[in-house]
């Protein structure tokens, strides 16, 4: 699957600082330390049915930071991004919406490609769509088939002897289950059910087991599934297969917003370290909290979104988008409102000013300043106060430094994105 086009990356005098990061599954900060100076991260991408909310954008922008540190800080980065292209989801809006789902995926995952682009994301090494990697993740499932890792589930027909297989993980049987996510029993099976896990389904060891391949059904897409039948494959094994495919376990960082906690991260680790008999499957894990709107969660199935393609049409800045992404710690909640566009535009306004003087203050503390913070959990709310008070110095008392205007642009748009 072809991504998008990257951003060119300006150089910025010195390097950056280590980063440190909170991990999910020890719940605490640690340094990302890549071997070799090779940092492996990869971000769980889009269902491609509806266009790129919020939430969507500030996951990219957050990995995008994370990314852009890493590489500040003078490591070579790999980028994985897999499309779940053949899901639940897709299908029920293309029946709602009259389309084919082949040609409902491929009309939102070329818009999300447009709106990456235009908040300056630096794209994937590797762009991956699930039916692409079909092939891969049929050798996968019958892996852990072999191993007994995984178990078929007779289909429920009303014709009986009916021989096709649905392929289940045994997810509860793996020694590490929970380290991901540390929830209560009761507290999966709640958000199991809730995103797309059946718990309720008759036949399975355990309710919590994750589907890996689903047997053929009348209306759905299937493929050649080989010893396990015509089918499609489940969601979690699709994100581990091409993972491991190529990144390899274990890599430094998995990232996603924090609904992807349990079970898909949780599932896609399990998988991964039952096929290599290792483990961990990644090193850290690091989740976007949710944007909201209206105080409430911002998602597709309830239809509270705010896109950023509308809000593009609409003639709004992008780098005033990517602002007003930056302005929140990617561990808290928060909600969008015009308040928050409206502060972001106006922050955008006045450090274009300030960078279009003659000159300014020293460029080196600010640069400085900016590295330190976003190395430091990405910390971006506070980077971006850093660059505020540049720019008041430089527009209420000026400067002598004349090339610090430069100097503190190309360092923006390295570091944050953010092209002023």
């Amino acid at each position: 699957m072809i991504a998008w086009p990257s951003p060119f990356i300006p150089a910025v005098p010195g390097s950056g600082r280590p980063l440190r990061v909170h991990d999910t599954a020890s719940g605490e900060a640690h340094d990302v330390t890549p071997a070799d100076g090779h940092a492996r991260m990869y971000v769980c991408g889009i269902t491609p049915y509806d266009a790129t909310h919020m939430g969507h954008a500030a996951t990219y922008v957050t990995f995008d930071v994370v990314g852009r540190v890493l590489r500040d800080a003078g490591h070579r980065v790999t980028y994985v991004q897999n499309v779940t292209d053949v899901d639940d989801p897709l299908f029920e809006r293309a029946q709602r919406d009259g389309l084919s789902w082949e040609s409902l995926g491929q009309r939102e995952t070329a818009l999300f490609r447009e709106d990456m682009t235009a908040l300056q994301v630096i794209s994937p090494d590797y762009y991956i769509g699930a039916v692409e990697a079909v092939p891969e993740i049929v050798t996968v499932v019958e892996k852990l088939v072999a191993s007994g890792a995984a178990y078929g589930v007779p289909v429920p027909s009303a014709e009986g002897g009916d021989p096709r297989l649905d392929w289940y993980f045994d997810a509860t049987a793996q020694p590490r289950f929970g380290e991901v996510s540390h929830l209560s029993r009761d507290e999966m099976l709640g958000l199991f059910a809730e995103r797309g896990g059946d718990p309720e389904r008759e036949g399975k060891r355990d309710p919590l087991d994750p589907q890996v391949w689903r047997a053929t059904r009348e209306g759905e897409p299937s493929w050649d599934g080989g010893s396990l039948g015509a089918g499609r494959p489940g969601w979690h094994i699709e994100c581990t297969t091409i993972a491991l495919e190529h990144l390899g376990m274990p890599f430094d960082l998995q990232g996603g917003g924090d609904d992807l906690v349990f079970p898909h991260h949780e599932m896609s680790a399990l998988h991964g370290e039952a096929l290599r008999g290792e483990a961990p499957f990644a090193r850290t894990y690091v989740h976007q909290a949710m944007v909201g709107l209206d105080g409430a969660k911002m998602s597709k199935s309830k239809g509270n979104l705010v896109l950023v393609s509308q809000l593009r049409r609409d003639g709004v800045d992008p780098m005033a988008i990517r602002l007003a992404l930056l302005a929140h710690h990617y561990r808290t909640a928060w909600g969008w409102n015009d308040e928050v566009l409206t502060a972001a535009q106006a922050r955008l306004a006045r450090w274009r000013e300030a960078l279009s003087t003659d000159g300014g203050p020293s460029s080196e503390a600010v640069v400085a300043q900016l590295r330190e913070r976003v190395a430091d959990d990405l910390d971006t709310p506070g980077a971006l106060e850093a660059v505020d008070a540049w720019a008041t110095t430089a527009l209420e008392r000026g400067g002598a430094d004349r090339g610090a205007p430069g100097v503190l642009s190309r360092a923006l748009d390295a570091i944050l994105g953010v092209r002023v």
